[in-house]
């Protein structure tokens, strides 16, 4: 079975809202027995449509709630310059997100500091050594309207 039934469907759902839930309250929480949503969840793994499991932790709590969105170009466009700013970027721990887009500009990150000190530090001293960078442009977070890192899920056929 490769798609995704109602039950699979629900489960996805649940495991998004709550993935520290037990097999068992998860099993009445989408009406079936656990040792069915256990073989489900194995295979939801295996199938690849659960990646991994984490924890959605606190900014506030760790020193880290200055969120900015940092736009991107590259000097030029080539493959090097992409390379070393993919490969640095995976480095960087304040870098929380991170994606190739289209467009203006050609990466979008999603920067977590503590404060807008801090953000200059990083633009200046761990961006700006970074000589693929051709061009960066931020836009600071004043609030979350809708964050975590649920995704729609539907049933697939």
């Amino acid at each position: 079975m490769n798609g995704l039934d109602e039950k699979d469907v629900a489960i996805l759902k649940a495991l998004q809202e709550n993935a520290d839930v037990t097999n068992k309250e998860l099993a009445a929480k989408v009406h079936l027995s656990p040792t069915p949503v256990f073989e489900r969840v194995r295979r939801l793994r295996e199938q690849g449509y659960i990646k991994k499991v984490a924890a959605v932790l606190d900014a506030d709590k760790l020193d880290c709630s200055f969120v900015a969105f940092c736009f991107i170009k590259l000097k030029q466009h080539t493959f090097e310059n992409a390379t070393t700013l993919m490969e640095a970027v995976g480095n960087i721990n304040e870098v929380g997100e991170c994606y190739n887009i289209s467009g203006d500009y050609d990466f979008l990150m999603k920067v977590y500091v503590s404060s807008m000190k801090e953000y200059q530090r990083f633009v200046l001293r761990i961006m700006g050594d970074l000589d693929c960078i051709g061009g960066l442009n931020s836009f600071f977070v004043m609030g979350e309207v809708k964050g975590g890192s649920g995704i729609p899920v539907r049933v697939i056929k």
